[in-house]
């Protein structure tokens, strides 16, 4: 009898013990959705046959579908067989490493030929972007990291991860739809000095606003001027103009002004190795004893968050860029994105200008890159939801990728409708609309 009562109190002590370990953690609650992930979660659930989801920031073809690149196929080919060992993946990563600066600094940047250059291989550009920010947090903890209003959402979350403060700067004049120059300029001038500033080289996310050259030929001025530094995330390289080198033209200005400046590299979207999630990080230093310290620094990071990457994924990339053929084909193969891209912009504005449209849609072939920045208020978007099926992030941002010569009219009438309405409404109301 003793004996039962000694295992039944303690079967109820061990009970209200796990009830207590469960109990702890009552207090966390769901986050929120991330705005991209959700839109998508939400298209996916519509079961209407004339959904259109334009939150999605990856390239698709023009039936709406997800694209294998020839240079894939034909790097997938070459590299069939191999030995995935850790030492076939230090020697593929120093490679990749050093492609990829050339790709972005260029091949004849002095900093590439004199060896000033230190990375590592990241998880896509969002792992760059979080290896980026613990190495400012560690080695300049009292600084600030300025990111452009508005910025790729996910910025603000890596930053404040972080535990690194964040301020934005002026750069998307709504009301023009262009860039706000002037507002732009006076931030940097009145940040504090040795301050870090965010720049999306080309195809702004999510504006596809991007600086003239001359334009970054003063920011990089002022930038100077104020011992700033410059950190560029590239994730859309290609997809402004189809030719590599244009699309870094910033980063070689900056470059030439004397400019230390860090890189993060995506080729998620311009290689269509989106489940690969390969990127890179790379800094431009003082000389080559600076970059093996950086080098060991940014080591040592991912080290302790996720060890080493995955090899296959930079076997692709260092293959295509290494290889003069295959690479050859990729920039082919890039220009023929740009360009569908830049074509269903030319169309989508030529439809709505068709249905006699009172508003001014220029700014949808004036900008570039994946994402047009519509302009759509809240209100509208959430009449293309309910009453069209057509999907995109509550910021108005269309993902160019998702519209199609077989949606672009059905998707411009659905524009016109609920603009349209919006803007007769205002006109009696006497206010500005659209």
């Amino acid at each position: 009898m003793m004996w039962r009562n000694l295992v039944g109190n303690s079967g109820r002590a061990w009970r209200s013990r796990c009830m207590s370990i469960v109990r702890r953690f009552e207090h966390v609650s769901p986050a929120p959705k991330d705005p991209i992930t959700g839109v998508t979660e939400a298209f996916l659930a519509d079961p209407s046959p004339n959904k259109i989801n334009l939150g999605v920031g990856a390239y698709r073809d023009d039936e709406g579908r997800p694209v294998v690149l020839q240079c894939v196929r034909d790097a997938e080919a070459k590299i069939a067989g191999s030995e995935f060992l850790e030492s076939v993946s230090a020697a593929v990563n120093s490679k990749m490493v050093e492609e990829s600066c050339k790709l972005i600094y260029g091949k004849d940047s002095d900093a590439v030929m004199e060896g000033r250059f230190a990375g590592i291989q990241a998880l896509s550009g969002t792992g760059a972007c979080r290896l980026f920010a613990e190495f400012q947090r560690r080695f300049y903890p009292n600084s600030h990291m300025y990111f452009p209003a508005p910025t790729w959402s996910n910025h603000h979350n890596i930053w404040r991860d972080a535990q690194v403060s964040a301020r934005n700067f002026c750069y998307y004049d709504p009301q023009s739809k262009d860039l706000n120059f002037e507002g732009l300029i006076n931030d940097i001038k009145n940040a504090p000095e040795g301050s870090f500033f965010l720049l999306h080289p080309c195809a702004h996310n999510p504006t596809g606003v991007d600086p003239t050259e001359e334009e970054w030929r003063e920011i990089s001025y002022y930038l100077k001027v104020k011992n700033h530094f410059p950190f560029f995330d590239v994730a859309y390289q290609g997809f402004a103009s189809g030719v590599m080198d244009k699309d870094a033209r910033a980063i070689h200005i900056f470059l030439q002004d004397g400019h230390l400046v860090a890189c993060a590299q995506s080729f998620a979207k311009n290689m269509g190795l989106y489940g690969h999630r390969v990127g890179c990080l790379s800094f431009i230093c003082d000389d080559s004893k600076q970059a093996v310290a950086i080098k060991s620094q940014l080591q040592q990071i991912a080290r302790a968050m996720y060890g080493s990457p995955p090899v296959h994924g930079v076997l692709l990339v260092s293959t295509i860029l290494g290889d003069q053929a295959i690479k050859a084909l990729w920039t082919e193969e890039i220009k023929i994105m740009a360009d569908r891209i830049q074509g269903m912009r030319a169309t989508l504005r030529e439809s709505l200008e068709k249905l006699g449209s009172p508003l001014n849609w220029e700014h949808i072939t004036s900008q570039v890159g994946m994402f047009c920045y519509s302009g759509l208020k809240a209100e509208q978007i959430d009449r293309l939801v309910r009453e069209f099926h057509v999907y995109m992030t509550s910021d108005g941002r269309i993902s160019m990728a998702g519209v199609t010569t077989g949606n672009v009219n059905y998707l411009a009438n659905a524009i016109h409708e609920v603009t349209n309405s919006g803007y007769e409404e205002s006109q009696i109301l006497g206010e500005s609309g659209f």
